[in-house]
């Protein structure tokens, strides 16, 4: 089949054969296409190449660029663009309705995802022939939502292709409500259909939207837009869509990363979801686009067409002499999902480090257990670390349900959806009741052999309380001429930057090394959590003349307890592994307070 009478499918196979340069994400997304194409008749799905190209069409015989180099000429859709309309409009479900109802669209800055969403609104309320169509630009506030819809307005009053100086508004095919950019309303008198911006606050009756449009998700802080959205889109007869705009989102920009994940995850296969369609432009991880430019156009599918080579090398080049900008560079260009500023260890390595911990497979192993008690009303957490030649850590979660949903605003973290996903337990009581963990802790004690648990020493009466409630021996460790005790010892371990050595005593900025340590040398597997990786982005360490280093739970961007319980249980093996083969040694640069 020719490019030209399959454009969609053409595309998908020039990425897959290496004529277009795609990173793996685009590239899984082709040979997801081309597949479909093949087998998913089985799933009742269909390919309508006539809808297809219909779409395509649209785009340059109706609508004009109205900005860059390109103003004033017909808006042919860049390959990456055409790709992602004739898949939209493409392939059906076995109701023969629109298969793909929700979009992802991630790539570099600069890729005209705004413009093309516009269009694709015009498309919705004008050429899909539908009466009473609505459409929906989206945001958190009025100018969020007012960025593609203005680009919208500004394609209706551009002359639309071989029409002279005639445009969509001026024939009085549309009406546009509003002058100059305080339009707010575009309407097609002749179906009923509108396409209007909507903020947050907006209170709108009813709405019966055909398609939502969302852009800049990266900088969203709560998921309550997309969430109200989708659930108006649910409601829907038909064949209703969303689609969402981004550049890549960094690790603590929380909305976004949870969307792209879920995206990168149905593009690999690991979640099945037929309605789910995403275009994610990054360069691979093997790529070092700072010094090779053959690998940018992975992230930035329209370079050297709408978007100037020049202008990224610029930014690269003022990234190499400025290394402040260097993340913000590698993730708006390159879409590489960095840290925040300042993450504490490096990113690459971190990843490289998470994975799956299976408690089953540790069994033999010798087992050390570290707790952040919350003051019953937040997040607590409970690790344990494995010993052997790559240490194992897994982490376990507890919040309550009172007020759950006030703390998943003010955390920026959806609790229930981790919930779900089996990665927390959630406490049906307005406190967290410790009796849970301490159940926990008795479990990993009768499945394992555990040599302590290690805790910050605020609430420890609180947990040795209810471990005497579910009738669990434990024993606080005091110093070498105390008396043991009977039962799990629990043994103290110092916050802040003070380095302890005395009576056992651990502290944080030795953990904090080790930990370090065993991370950048591929020492250590922690299980892959959400919640994990959501503290370990929260988390910022402070940092002294002697270069000692710990947490800063005043300084972090939010929950980190994880970190201090893993940070702790890693401290609390490795110290007991040196101590067993070679006795405790202390560091020549630590200052013994």
């Amino acid at each position: 089949m020719s490019s030209s009478t399959d454009p969609t499918t053409q595309y998908a196979r020039d990425v897959i054969e290496g004529k277009i340069v795609a990173g793996e994400f685009v590239r899984l997304a082709a040979k997801r296409h081309l597949d479909d194409l093949k087998g998913g008749h089985a799933r009742g799905l269909s390919w309508d190449l006539e809808e297809a190209n219909r779409a395509i069409r649209f785009f340059p015989s109706c609508l004009t660029i109205t900005e860059g180099e390109k103003e004033g000429q017909p808006f042919d859709l860049l390959p990456w663009h055409l790709f992602v309309a004739g898949s939209i409009y493409g392939w059906r479900d076995k109701n023969g309705l629109r298969r793909y109802r929700f979009i992802w669209l991630e790539t570099g800055k600069g890729q005209a995802k705004s413009p093309f969403m516009a269009g694709v609104g015009l498309y919705e309320i004008l050429g899909r022939k539908k009466q009473r169509a609505e459409a929906y630009c989206i945001g958190e506030d009025r100018d969020t939502a007012n960025v593609m819809f203005r680009d919208a307005v500004a394609m209706c009053r551009a002359p639309v292709p071989g029409w002279g100086e005639d445009s969509l508004e001026s024939t009085r095919r549309v009406n546009i409500s509003g002058r100059g950019d305080n339009a707010w309303r575009i309407s097609h008198p002749k179906s009923s259909s509108r396409f209007e911006p909507v903020a947050n606050s907006d209170a709108i009756s009813g709405p019966k939207p055909v398609a939502v449009f969302g852009d800049e998700i990266h900088e969203m802080k709560t998921n309550k837009a997309i969430s109200i959205w989708r659930a108006a889109i649910a409601k829907r007869p038909g064949d209703p869509m969303m689609i969402l705009g981004t550049n890549t989102p960094s690790v603590d920009q929380q909305v976004g990363t949870e969307y792209s994940t879920f995206f990168q995850k149905v593009l690999k296969g690991e979640f099945t979801d037929d309605s789910a369609f995403a275009y994610i432009a990054r360069v691979d991880e093997t790529d070092d686009p700072m010094n090779d430019e053959a690998c940018w156009v992975k992230a930035l599918p329209a370079l050297g067409v709408t978007f100037p080579l020049e202008n990224v090398r610029k930014e690269v080049e003022t990234s190499r002499l400025m290394l402040s900008t260097q993340l913000t560079t590698k993730r708006l260009y390159f879409g590489i999902p960095v840290g925040t500023a300042g993450f504490w260890i490096s990113q690459a390595a971190w990843t490289k480090s998470l994975g799956s911990v299976d408690e089953d497979e540790m069994a033999g192993r010798r087992l050390h257990l570290s707790l952040d008690l919350s003051q019953k009303n937040d997040l607590t957490a409970l690790s344990g670390c494995w010993e052997g030649d790559r240490l194992a850590v897994k982490t376990w979660y507890y919040t309550r349900s009172y007020e759950l949903e006030e703390r998943e605003t003010a955390d920026h973290i959806n609790y229930r959806e981790i919930e779900a996903a089996g990665q927390l337990t959630i406490t049906e009581s307005a406190t967290i009741d410790y009796s849970f963990v301490a159940e926990q802790v008795k479990q990993l004690c009768a499945k394992h052999e555990v040599v302590q648990l290690v805790v910050d020493s605020a609430f420890i009466q609180d947990f040795i309380r209810a471990c005497d409630d579910i009738s669990f021996q434990v024993w606080l460790y005091e110093g070498p001429e105390e008396p043991e005790g009977n039962g799990l010892k629990i043994v103290r371990h110092a916050q802040g930057g003070k380095v302890v050595f005395e009576d056992k005593m651990l502290c944080m900025p030795v953990s904090v090394r080790h930990l370090e340590d065993h991370i950048l040398k591929g020492n250590v597997l922690i299980d892959d959590n959400r919640l994990t990786t959501i503290c370990a982005s929260n988390s910022v360490l402070d940092t002294d003349a002697q270069k000692n280093k710990w947490f800063n739970k005043r300084r972090s961007r939010g929950r980190i307890d994880g970190m201090v319980t893993i940070t702790m249980a890693v401290g609390s093996a490795t110290g007991e592994m040196e101590a067993t083969s070679t006795g405790i040694s202390i560091p020549d640069d630590y200052e013994v307070c």
